[in-house]
């Protein structure tokens, strides 16, 4: 590791736009080889999402003008949506997986890039990493500097920067659930269409563990693309998961920070942000947007979920956040048994003769699973969250159900890990984006409000 510093080291040297700006989320398949059957595919979701699940659950300590921005955003058939952005000079683009659960901007950076049990598109492909040397304004971030706190925090930069023999900020090292990726602070260059932001500050990383793309971090945090835009609301729009379609289709990403006087998307149904709790030695728990789950309906009857569950506690247990980098929604156990319970036994009541498919479960890592007659036969119970506010949201069949090979077999897509809450266990429900498929979500933040609606995302 000190190795790949020590040769980052060796090859390192006011924005106004009175409108959105607008890109498309692109999507990225993984090779047709890559898993022999649907199954395995699932359940590589199923254990994504879990693994995931776990690190923003138990987070390990991680290291203005007015415009609008629009950009494509396609899903990627591993679970994630990815943008592209452009930075440097001459300006360089890369591909960024979008991340709301976390407040960190990366690419992979130099030729000598390295990432382990990576694949784009084939182990043998080279990664795209951007090249410092190439880019005129390029500068490494100074360990003086009070961005280089956005990454280390006050407390520790000072501590490093007293011992560490450089005048630049640590280098860094940041744990995701999939994976993690490590390398220096660059201030650089962030250009849009019109629309040049200078002095951003970007991890330049040198080596990654199954981290192909870079990230583009959304959260709470200063260091996130939302924070050093100094935006006032971000929206997005995702194409549904097609996990075996090779079609160049995307959803879109706005990016605004125009004034705000609280007026409301049309269409859009509202509901609060909820307050962070705040959690000793766990400050990722400030990062992440808490919503106001109120309580969960299935074929229209409440399930009794324990309200501690439902409400973040002063030692970070409990709550629902919203994540675009979780596939599959997340329930803890005191959650997803009660709405399971109900699920199964709407479907055994009902007069299409549902049976359970142990074999797909345990190939799947999902469940329950139940045998149909193809797809659009079956007829399964209306899954809807209730927020605070009033927001209810009715999902459709397609975001919480989806089948397996020929269509004979559907699967709740929602996966649990099976293990009670305990003292600092995190959010219970962490809302993924196979549940957001085709509706468009806004985070307000100058108004502090989470916003939904139903509709067509396909990028023109």
């Amino acid at each position: 590791m000190a190795a790949f510093f020590f040769l980052l080291f060796t090859l390192l040297p006011s924005f106004i736009s009175p409108s959105p700006i607008t890109l498309p989320l692109q999507q990225h398949l993984l090779p047709p080889t890559s898993f022999s059957s649907p199954y395995q595919n699932l359940n590589s979701l199923v254990n994504s999402s879990l693994t995931r699940a776990h690190q923003i659950k138990h987070p390990a300590n991680r290291q203005s003008s007015d415009f609008t921005a629009k950009t494509e955003l396609s899903p990627h058939s591993y679970g994630g949506y990815s943008t592209s952005l452009s930075f440097g000079t001459p300006p360089q683009t890369l591909s960024f997986v979008v991340d709301t659960a976390s407040s960190f901007v990366w690419f992979p950076c130099t030729t000598h890039y390295f990432c382990e049990h990576c694949v784009f598109p084939s182990p043998t492909s080279k990664i795209p990493s951007f090249i410092p040397v190439l880019s005129s304004s390029s500068k490494i971030v100074g360990c003086r500097n009070p961005k280089c706190s956005w990454i280390h925090g006050r407390r520790r930069r000072s501590e490093q920067c007293g011992n560490c023999g450089y005048n630049i900020c640590p280098p860094y090292l940041i744990l995701y659930g999939s994976g993690t990726t490590g390398g220096v602070a660059l201030s650089e260059t962030l250009r849009f269409r019109n629309l040049t932001i200078p002095n951003f500050l970007i991890g330049c990383s040198v080596f990654s563990s199954r981290q192909p793309a870079g990230i583009a971090g959304l959260g709470r945090g200063r260091s996130s693309l939302a924070s050093q835009l100094g935006l006032a609301r971000f929206s997005y729009c995702l194409l549904s998961h097609q996990f075996d379609d090779d079609s160049v289709r995307s959803g879109y990403l706005v990016l605004d920070s125009g004034s705000d006087s609280g007026t409301k998307t049309r269409g859009m149904i509202y509901t609060p942000f909820v307050k962070n709790p705040f959690v000793l030695n766990k400050p990722d728990y400030s990062v992440y947007y808490y919503l106001g789950l109120r309580r969960i309906s299935v074929g229209g009857r409440r399930v009794e979920i324990p309200y501690r569950h439902l409400s973040p506690g002063i030692d970070g247990s409990g709550g629902t956040i919203v994540d675009s980098g979780t596939t599959f929604t997340f329930m803890s156990r005191g959650v997803f048994e009660p709405v399971s319970r109900e699920l199964v036994a709407q479907m055994e009541r009902s007069n299409g003769n549902y049976s359970r498919s142990r074999a797909a479960e345990a190939a799947t890592g999902l469940r329950p699973c139940f045998r149909v007659h193809g797809k659009g036969a079956a007829a399964f119970p209306e899954l809807k969250l209730h927020f605070k506010g009033g927001a209810d949201m009715v999902l459709p069949v397609e975001n919480y159900f989806t089948y397996v090979g020929s269509g004979e077999v559907a699967c709740l897509a929602v996966v649990t890990d099976g293990m009670e809450e305990g003292s600092g266990g995190g959010p219970s429900v962490i809302l993924g984006n196979f549940q957001m498929q085709n509706f468009r979500v806004e985070y307000d933040l100058a108004n502090q409000r989470f916003g939904f609606k139903q509709q067509p995302c396909s990028h023109h």
